[in-house]
């Protein structure tokens, strides 16, 4: 694998792991539209989306580290020091964990199951643009009803609505971060908290994943010249992942998901297009 390729794909991890466009969509379409064929074995292919994803969990722990310190903090308390009373910052810690659960099960029990039916291209196209319009729909709906909640209201209601959402996303082309955001929105929470809803419900999603992957990884060993490209991907991840999320919650300060929503129908079309014109 080319360095030049590892940069290329940690910078389309790092931006689509948490803007509303599919990560692993486009790491399967970018690879596509140029012809790029690095991975000759499966066991490639897993080392290398290894530290694609340890490079995103580096760039949302860095950019988060502050809200993660004090859920870490008043979370453990619940278990190790009980004579405490809960906060709402430690109850809200394990909801973010309790997030996490359903897309965990899923994806565990059916993981062969997804990487084998799923992630076409023509599938991937479809899925960008049905849940970019599900998307802006339910921006439109939270305007309309004029929903406004804080990350601090999140209700253990919530965690397991946009938890069940987060399921959909082992499709590719559904986008982990859109859906979160799309069921945050529904729940009534602002652009900024579904936003940031997205970014913390993703460290406990990716860091499991990482975990899983790396368990693997240490048991069959790095590919034989993956080392460096490995490395750089990483890098590359965390840095445009940090960006990304930077970004976004600076965009929707101001602005709507639309941007997004466009880009994910443009691309779509396209890939939609190159599919029956036999392009591809």
């Amino acid at each position: 694998m080319s360095i030049l390729h590892a940069i290329v794909l940690g910078i389309v991890q790092g931006l689509t792991e948490f803007l509303p466009i599919s990560s692993s969509g486009h790491l399967v379409l970018v690879p596509w539209i140029f012809g790029w064929s690095d991975f000759d074995t499966a066991q490639t292919a897993k080392a290398f989306d290894t530290a694609l994803h340890l490079g995103t969990l580096a760039a949302v722990l860095i950019y988060l580290r502050k809200d993660l310190i004090i859920y870490i903090t008043q979370g453990s308390q619940l278990i190790f020091n009980r004579k405490q009373p809960a906060t709402q910052a430690g109850r809200r810690a394990w909801l973010l964990v309790l997030s996490a659960v359903p897309a965990g099960i899923v994806g565990a029990a059916f993981e062969e199951k997804i990487t084998e039916k799923l992630g076409s291209p023509a599938l991937i196209s479809v899925s960008l643009i049905v849940f970019g319009v599900v998307l802006i729909w339910a921006d439109r709906r939270a305007v309309s009803k004029n929903y406004l909640q804080t990350v601090d209201s999140l209700t253990m209601r919530d965690a397991l609505v946009i938890g069940v959402a987060q399921v959909l996303a082992l499709n590719p082309g559904t986008s982990r971060s859109g859906i979160t955001i799309t069921a945050a929105r529904l729940s009534g929470f602002s652009r900024e908290a579904a936003a940031r809803l997205s970014f913390l419900m993703s460290v406990p999603i990716i860091a499991g994943a990482v975990f899983f992957k790396l368990a693997k990884l240490v048991r069959d060993g790095i590919p034989d010249g993956l080392f460096m490209p490995m490395l750089v991907g990483i890098v590359v991840a965390g840095i445009s992942g940090w960006l990304a999320m930077w970004s976004m919650i600076r965009l929707v300060q101001t602005k709507t998901f639309a941007p997004y929503v466009v880009y994910r129908c443009l691309i779509g079309t396209g890939v939609l297009i190159a599919v029956a014109s036999n392009w591809r």
